[in-house]
């Protein structure tokens, strides 16, 4: 195949040189590539007087590119070029050379990764597939915790509601369970607060928080939940051994071996940031216009293009972070490592790599190209190394220019403005894409094509997890990015459920994880799905009993809540057996209405 390179230095001398040749040919005065222009493009269209200015003296803005391609409507069409090369002044030692590409295709080998399920899943229920990823020992840990720290709290604060007597018992294992039901479940069910849940109104109503929980536990679980051991004092801040997310590391640690062991994505994958919304007093707190929340805590993922699975992801912990990701070649700046930390497991495997402009350079699409990674993405036009003069260069919407590099293949197209691309994946090849909500046909590059099909892998995942965020609002950051963690899981549950062969939707994903998170025994969670068969109002299924001995003398009275609600002071020493909180209830009328009625 006869192929002819320039240096941008040719180019533009060519452009300098035979004016005659140049007032013969049709085409825009920029840099060359492999291009097909549309015929609507063409001089032809323009009105004479235009045509003449462009006819200008050799060296003016408006003169005629000498060695233009042939422009044709068909997809495919490549850029022929003269065999005169006249004398060119040689690039500066050291700099890039970019050259012409013609019928430019890039050597790409075999992809050879083992996407897919990567534990056995033969028989697994909903809850299963999330209990890969909140599993048992995540659980305990909570629970170690949580009880560890609501120790030290009534130590610092004795005179704290927790620390008078019944304020605090130890967390169990499936209540915690339970807790996490409740918090998830408050995705679905939107109210103006957290106390609005167990609120009586007929307006807010929902028997289900009463049922699993009194409120006044909820709260001091919410209060008390911990991850890691205060006691434990970290490095003190500027200590190189400092680690800002110490509070909830060990969970950082556990999602992201769980999510890297339970599935390998395919070949595509991306590399973007996600936006965990808190507007508190944060040293590494994070604005980006561009996302609806704008502040908040950021974090780095790498996710599979086609489901949105995380696969990796980085907290952002400020600019003064030291990012030492293994193998990572010292050319690299802080975007680079981030992304080569990102992506290191998935080295060496022909995977393809799509990411925006924050990320891309021209040092880390070479350095993946030698570890048989190949890259796509946005530039900008100032970005080190690229050429200066072509990019500056004027030409018309709809059209194309490409330049290359070694192995790599900068493409400029002309939309609404300038589209900068640099890939390591694609050819100088353009492909006809239809116009939405019309039937014409756009040209555009390869790599812009892919580029848009492939880059929303990490929006994928939080566009489906909108609709259901269970976060409320907190001064503590990192109990937001908890909950943000766990729902990350619960998506990525669902996706392993959809390559096991399920077509349940994500909303009928979440209500069966929910189910059995928050009535823990099968039985129970049986008898609630009839929809009313664990409701407090359903009569027939409550029975009275005696309100336990405390040991003192005489026998134990507690407050009935319905004479209490009416501002009576009325003791009793019925309560019911069957409600979780155990009510306490007058046997006389008191205990009927409490179980029929909507007001409690």
């Amino acid at each position: 195949m006869d192929r002819r390179l320039f240096t941008v230095e040719e180019a533009y001398a060519q452009m300098l040189s035979d004016t005659e040749r140049a007032s013969e040919d049709e085409d825009d005065p920029t840099f060359l590539l492999s291009s097909a222009s549309s015929s609507s493009s063409s001089d032809d269209d323009e009105p004479p007087r235009r045509r003449r200015r462009r006819q200008a003296e050799p060296g003016s803005p408006h003169a005629r590119d000498p060695v233009a391609s042939t422009s044709t409507s068909s997809p495919g069409t490549r850029t022929s070029f003269p065999a005169h090369q006249p004398s060119a002044p040689e690039p500066p030692s050291g700099e890039r050379v970019w050259c012409i590409p013609v019928d430019y295709q890039p050597a790409i080998p075999e992809f050879v990764g083992n996407p897919g399920i990567q534990i056995p899943t033969v028989g697994f229920t909903e809850i299963d597939y999330f209990s890969f990823f909140f599993s048992n020992p995540l659980v305990n840990l909570m629970v170690e915790q949580t009880n560890l720290y609501s120790q030290q709290f009534v130590a610092q604060h004795p005179g704290s509601f927790l620390a008078k007597p019944g304020g605090w018992t130890p967390v169990s294992a499936a209540e915690m369970r339970t807790f996490w039901g409740l918090v998830l479940h408050m995705g679905l069910v939107k109210k103006p607060s957290a106390r609005h849940y167990w609120s009586g109104d007929v307006l807010y109503q929902t028997p289900l928080y009463s049922m699993a929980m009194a409120r006044t536990r909820f709260e001091a679980k919410r209060k008390c939940l911990h991850y890691a051991n205060n006691a434990a004092c970290p490095p003190p801040r500027g200590d190189p051994a400092y680690d800002r997310l110490y509070k909830i590391r060990p969970i950082i640690d556990h999602f992201g071996a769980a999510f890297a062991q339970a599935y390998v994505p395919g070949r595509e994958v991306a590399v973007d940031e996600s936006l965990v919304a808190f507007k508190g007093r944060l040293i590494f707190r994070q604005y980006i216009p561009s996302k609806r929340a704008r502040y908040g805590v950021k974090l780095y993922k790498i996710c599979e293009s086609t489901s949105g699975y995380t696969y990796k992801f980085r907290v952002y912990e400020g600019r003064d972070s030291r990012i030492q990701p293994p193998e990572c070649p010292p050319t690299l700046g802080v975007s680079g490592k981030l992304v080569w930390d990102l992506v290191h497991p998935l080295l060496d495997k022909g995977y393809h790599l799509y990411m925006d402009n924050f990320y891309t350079s021209i040092p880390l699409f070479q350095t993946l190209s030698a570890r048989s990674t190949f890259a796509c993405g946005t530039v900008r036009k100032n970005h080190r190394g690229l050429p200066t003069h072509p990019l500056q260069v004027p030409i018309p919407r709809g059209e194309t220019r490409a330049l290359t590099s070694d192995n790599l293949l900068l493409v400029r197209y002309k939309n609404k403005r300038d589209v900068l691309m640099l890939t390591t994946i694609h050819g100088n090849g353009i492909t006809p894409v239809s116009v939405r909500g019309t039937a014409a046909t756009v040209l555009k590059p390869d790599c812009i094509v892919d580029y848009n099909r492939y880059m929303g892998g990490v929006d994928l995942s939080d566009q489906v997890l909108t609709p259901y965020n269970a976060m409320r609002k907190t001064r503590a950051w990192y109990k937001k990015v908890a909950v943000y963690l766990v729902q990350v899981a619960l998506y990525n549950a669902f996706v392993l459920c959809r390559c096991a062969g399920s077509t349940e939707t994500f909303l009928q994903f979440y209500e069966a994880v929910l189910k059995d998170l928050i009535f823990s025994d099968r039985e129970r969670a049986g008898r609630s799905t009839s929809g009313i068969g664990g409701a407090r109002v359903v009569p027939g299924q409550h029975f009275p009993g005696v309100v336990p001995h405390t040991g003192k003398m005489g026998r134990t009275q507690k407050k009935c809540r319905v004479c209490r609600k009416r501002g009576i002071r009325k003791d009793t020493t019925t309560q019911c057996d069957t409600c979780p909180d155990h009510p306490d209830l007058c046997i006389d009328g008191c205990f009927r209405e409490y179980h029929t009625s909507m007001e409690y």
